[in-house]
């Protein structure tokens, strides 16, 4: 029986009732099950032990607990950095204690037991195992054995384990075994590494034969026994947090301070540190029933925080960090206690709230009380015992009060609703464990001032956290410039940086760090690699560049990355098999490439991986699977571009580190094959075809290839006719946007070759000028698209094509370049909202004449640029007031004489989303007394006005997000008119002269999210 030291059981006694009692804070269910669940057939210790565990895991300062971003990053370096730069002479014992029968220990002490570093630094090296009951000769052979495996190693050609035997055996011959091992632990720097100690009469028979001699020797200890692990070290001692996924926690004596200090290992840079979690204990004065009362050390924290951000500096996102600061504020004054951050593992969300939050600690000012927790995921949610770790994080209760304390949810609840606190949740990965937290700890509350900032990698809960959509942050990743400063920053942090290095002139670089994606932790993994290898490191990094996937997947170097693609895998399975296809056809393009939304989209439909389902057309079907791709964070909007929540990207990119996954899967499971560069006959055939602007367009290598299973094409850089033949008759999707070289006759050769084409893109091939007659024999097409090339009439024929969903036909001859937003990464701008940079306002499109019957081709929906001023305009009004299924419409040349003709044609098309109009240049005004009776209009282009608006009537335009203006004079009462449309969220004007003499917006009504002013 356990004897309760005097003053202590009022501590001691409730603590394994608590563990098994029904909770009353609203979640008694929940709890009553997981406390039984742990609690059945452990005893009373061993459910304590249990307890200390989860809330190590969770009770990390935001220092440690920083998710997928960074955590793997930096453990497995941080006892090697630690060992060898301890400068102390003293003998060292490091204690390894971990949760989950000690999963995890292993490989952290394998790492930095075979780190190069540490060989050179330990002349003698042993790992034992300990075997019980202790026996001291085979206790001392062990270790003997060990030493003389390495000497053995730094011999080439030897056999080890037979040269260790003669070693041996010689010494036991001459009778000096024990001899030779005084001298060599008297002698010599050792490394010793016990395994699976379990009693302190171990340790105390183990320490006799491992003297201090001032040399630096290392003892490390690895127990899955809370209490042995700790007492090893001595008292009183310090808790380095380890790495959350294997629930490791490290004990050194206190007196190592310094060395904590000095080798706190920045593998993440300004993304990560790994600072030990201030607590401290000791067990002579504190013994209770085998557990430990923990007392924080006062302004532990606001220290913690004062270092980080001094040696932590973020690299390329002072405006992301402006911006989470806004939103914080935001939540704050508006009552609105959560703050979603959300974004791909590896991007940075953690440091990124970090330095906010280390911010605030510093500052002081805006909340009274900071709490981080980390979530981890080694063991089921439990709110108790996140209750716990959040007030053990707040610094107001010992460790071991915290466990035994009863309610320590409603202890919480009561501190979060009056006080103002800032409380982290890093980690959260479902909408369940959201739900717990929050009906007890937010709900509650609607009028506190405290802030939850939760971080999550996924969109959907990141968006039901928030209470209001504005207050859900994504963080991006880096751009180029950014990513490059922060390789340079981290390679400058190990190593002098070489001049090479400190610009961009080389091909190496900028190709390998845009296959890093914009990802701190790929990018700070790759420094570290490169700052180790002095003059070579060009030839490393071409290495790497040259086998990425193969190097982060295989190479132990990169093991700090596993976790991510744990991550990424764990996403791609979690998709819809309908968008899986999609992703593998973003492998098509090429590195950097910015791509048209509604090119994928169209392209999805013609390969047949987005179709039409109840009650959802294969468009609309299109959309979605684009915004999960989105939210995937597989591809990402072009940073020139404004980001809205509500307003569809044109451009995007696909992320550049996602790409080589996908790229290299795709092409593993035989789906796309790439010809580029100087490559050789291919032993292999797939559905999807690319042919890259680098490659040498060689006849022989194409005819090798079987392409009879071909299904799309994609071409960039010159077009060759041999590319297509009999082979490819059953392509569907033929895609040569800015593709050069493109003539008629090409065209011609298409249409003949290919008859199941449902997919045509000549997009940009300037050399084109007419399409064949034959155009009608494509009866499968559905997407034309010929918009800036010399095409300016479409053929008679095209009217046979019942199934074309999509034309899309003539050019803009000028275009005007609007101002940037910034001028730089991190130039911060000068409203808080942002501007869009470079937008483009067509002056004279050169418009398409389209031929009678084009009312034929009901299935339209999309129809652009035509020309209703030519000689047939006035049929082709009658023709278009068929097409009542068009979704987006874009007409040139109306004039006061079809004014009233094209409003009643286009008066029934309740489907119509986007419509844009060009005015003839003695017209301008005509507009100004038509009304647009347009319910559903999303986005609304008008070109060429004088000084008048069509009529704005707020009930029929209630859903406009999108108006483009461009006009001579700009009224005062026009102004007010645009105040009055609720929804709009992005305004461009162009206006050659303003009433005045300038633009005012006092009479302006409206929450714009972006307006781009130009005069």
């Amino acid at each position: 029986m356990h004897r309760v030291p005097p003053g202590h059981d009022q501590l001691v006694v409730p603590l394994v009732p608590d563990m098994l009692a029904v909770s009353v804070t609203g979640q008694g269910d929940f709890e009553y099950q997981a406390a039984q669940g742990e609690g059945r057939g452990r005893e009373p210790e061993e459910l304590a032990v249990q307890t200390h565990k989860r809330l190590w895991l969770q009770a990390r300062p935001p220092h440690a607990a920083v998710g997928y971003d960074t955590r793997r990053q930096h453990a497995l370096g941080d006892l090697t950095h630690l060992i060898t730069k301890k400068d102390d002479a003293d003998l060292q014992v490091i204690s390894l204690w971990g949760a989950g029968e000690g999963i995890g220990t292993t490989s952290i002490i394998r790492k930095s037991y075979s780190d190069p570093e540490i060989s050179h630094s330990f002349t003698c090296r042993a790992w034992v195992n300990l075997t019980r009951p202790f026996n001291p000769y085979e206790f001392v052979r062990s270790l003997m054995s060990h030493f003389y495996a390495n000497r053995c190693q730094e011999r080439q050609g030897a056999i080890i384990g037979v040269d260790v035997l003669t070693s041996m055996d010689a010494n036991a011959i001459q009778g000096d075994f024990l001899s030779e091992f005084v001298q060599l632990v008297n002698k010599n720097r050792y490394l010793v590494v016990l395994e699976g100690s379990s009693t302190m009469a171990e340790w105390d028979s183990v320490r006799t034969f491992l003297p201090d001699r001032k040399n630096g020797s290392w003892i490390i200890v690895s127990s899955q026994q809370y209490e042995i692990a700790s007492l090893c070290v001595g008292h009183p001692c310090r808790v380095l947090d380890l790495p959350a996924e294997h629930s490791v926690c490290a004990f050194l004596r206190e007196g190592s301070q310094d060395a904590v200090d000095k080798s706190e290992v920045n593998n993440d840079s300004s993304w990560t540190s790994n600072t030990e979690i201030s607590t401290e204990y000791d067990p002579s004065h504190n013994q209770m029933n085998g557990h430990y009362s923990y007392h924080r050390k006062p302004n532990s924290k606001t220290k913690a925080a004062r270092d980080w951000m001094q040696n932590s500096p973020l690299v390329g996102c002072r405006l992301q960090t402006n911006q989470l600061r806004h939103y914080t504020v935001q939540a704050q004054m508006n009552h609105s206690q959560v703050v979603s951050v959300w974004g791909m593992a590896g991007v940075g969300k953690s440091a990124l709230v970090r330095n906010l939050y280390y911010d605030r600690v510093i500052e002081n000012q805006q909340f009274q009380e900071y709490g981080w927790v980390g979530l981890s995921h080694s063991q089921p949610f439990n709110l108790r015992d996140f209750s716990r770790s959040l007030l053990l994080d707040f610094q107001s209760e010992s460790l071991h009060s915290i466990v035994g304390l009863k309610d320590a949810v409603g202890k919480c609840c009561e501190l979060l609703s009056t006080r103002r606190c800032l409380v982290v949740i890093d980690g959260l990965q479902s909408i369940h464990e959201w739900d717990l937290i929050q009906s007890s700890l937010v709900s509650r509350h609607s009028k506190s001032k405290t802030v939850f900032i939760v971080i999550t990698t996924e969109a959907s809960v990141a968006a039901y956290c928030a209470e209001n959509e504005e207050l859900v942050f994504r963080v991006k990743a880096l751009e180029a410039d950014a990513a490059f400063d922060l390789l340079k920053n981290e390679v400058s942090k190990k190593t002098p940086l070489p001049v090479s290095l400190s610009y961009r002139g080389n091909e190496v670089l900028p190709e390998l760090i845009s296959k890093c994606g914009g990802l701190p932790l790929i990018i700070v993994a790759v420094a570290s690699i490169l700052a180790t290898k002095g003059g070579t490191w060009m030839d490393t990094a071409s290495s790497i560049n040259l086998r990425f996937m193969h190097e982060i997947e295989i190479n132990p170097e990169f093991e700090c990355l596993w976790d991510l693609f744990s991550w990424m895998h764990s996403c791609f399975r979690s998709c819809p098999d309908s968008v899986k296809p999609c992703i593998f056809d973003l492998s098509l393009f090429p590195r950097d490439y910015n791509i048209r939304r509604r090119r994928l989209i169209r392209r999805w439909i013609a390969d047949g991986y987005s179709r039409d389902s109840d009650g959802k057309s294969a468009e609309e079907n299109g959309e979605e699977f684009f915004s999960k791709l989105h939210n995937l964070s597989i591809i990402q909007q072009q940073p020139e571009s404004a980001t809205f929540s509500d307003i569809r990207m044109v451009l995007c990119r696909v992320n550049g580190f996602l790409r080589e996954c996908i790229c290299s899967q795709g092409m593993q499971e035989n789906l796309v094959y790439e010809l580029a560069g100087t490559c050789s006959l291919p032993q292999r055939t797939g559905r999807h075809l690319v042919i890259l602007e680098s490659w040498g367009r060689d006849r022989i290598v194409l005819e090798s290839i079987d392409l009879s299973r071909l299904r799309s094409m994609t071409v960039f850089g010159e077009w060759k006719p041999f590319f297509i033949s009999q082979s490819t008759k059953l392509l569907r999707v033929l895609d040569l946007e800015d593709a050069v070289g493109v003539t008629n006759d090409d065209v011609e050769q298409m249409v003949k070759l290919l008859p199941c084409l449902m997919f045509l893109s000549l997009r940009g091939c300037d050399q084109i000028f007419q399409l064949p007659r034959s155009l009608g024999d494509l009866r499968q097409l559905q997407t034309l698209d010929v918009t800036n090339t010399s095409i300016i009439t479409l053929p008679a024929s095209i009217t046979k094509l019942q199934k074309l969903q999509y034309i899309r036909a003539g050019a803009a001859a000028t275009a005007a370049q609007g101002p940037t937003a910034t001028t730089g990464n991190d130039q911060t701008p000068q409203a808080i909202v942002p501007v869009v940079s470079g937008f483009f306002i067509p002056d004279h499109p050169l418009p398409c004449v389209v031929p009678r019957g084009i009312g034929k081709l009901t299935a339209l929906h999309t129809l652009g640029v035509v020309n209703i001023g030519a000689s047939e305009g006035e049929a082709i009004l009658k023709e278009l007031k068929n097409l009542t299924q068009l979704r987006k419409l874009g007409v040139f040349g109306v004039s006061r004489k079809n004014s009233e003709a094209f409003s009643s044609a286009i008066s029934s098309h309740v489907h119509l989303r986007s419509l844009s109009v060009w005015l003839e240049e003695e017209s301008r005004g005509c507009l100004g007394d038509m009304s647009l009776p347009l319910e559903n209009l999303l986005s609304l282009k008008l070109y060429g006005l004088r000084d008048r608006l069509p009529v704005l009537q707020v009930n029929q335009l209630s859903k406009l997000t999108k108006l483009h203006l461009k006009m001579n004079t700009l009224m005062d009462e026009a102004i007010e008119s645009l105040g009055k449309l609720p929804k709009l969220c992005i305004l461009r004007l162009c206006v050659n002269q303003p009433e005045y003499g300038q633009l005012r917006f006092h009479s302006l009504r409206m929450d714009l999210r972006s307006s781009l002013i130009r005069r």
